[in-house]
């Protein structure tokens, strides 16, 4: 398995990976599928905060991150997402993207790193724990979907 910056080649694997999550589970709370244009924009955005687990030519996931909030002061705080194809978890690629993902946060400044995770997502909770990230507030009811009220889980490691 090798760990390197996505390409725009990537981008149909990526939405293959990421569409179903939004559209048929609570992992996410958002409800509109990802298309290529925005993720081509989203690669040259991030850059070298844009990776993907890649093995024999099929891309098992991807980890990136962004800015957590708007403004100066958080400009050191970095908010990520790891997401994984289902035949990938369990196998170590979440751990190798985000080993990987943490180091080029630090080489880029960023001295914290935010989860927002749905409290219904309780294998990525226990996932975050495991790497070091430490628990922080729930919040009851910020999220939507489905015609539920969800809650998201705050999880933040320093870096």
């Amino acid at each position: 398995m090798i760990i390197r910056r996505a390409e725009t080649g990537d981008i149909p694997a990526i939405l293959d990976i990421w569409n179903p999550l939004i559209r048929d589970t609570s992992v996410t709370f958002t409800t509109v599928e990802k298309a290529a244009p925005g993720l081509v924009d989203d690669l040259a955005a991030r850059g070298d905060a844009f990776l993907v687990a890649e093995a024999a030519g099929q891309i098992l996931g991807f980890a990136t991150y962004g800015p957590f909030r708007g403004g100066p002061g958080y400009a050191h705080t970095a908010e990520h997402s790891v997401i994984l194809a289902a035949d990938a978890r369990g196998r170590g690629v979440g751990r190798a993207l985000m080993a990987r993902l943490e180091a080029q946060a630090r080489a880029q400044g960023i001295h914290v790193l935010i989860a927002g995770v749905s409290s219904e997502n309780e294998g990525a909770i226990a996932f975050h724990r495991a790497i070091g990230f430490t628990q922080g507030p729930r919040l009851a009811e910020v999220g939507r979907k489905f015609d539920r009220w969800m809650d998201l889980v705050l999880l933040h490691k320093r870096l």
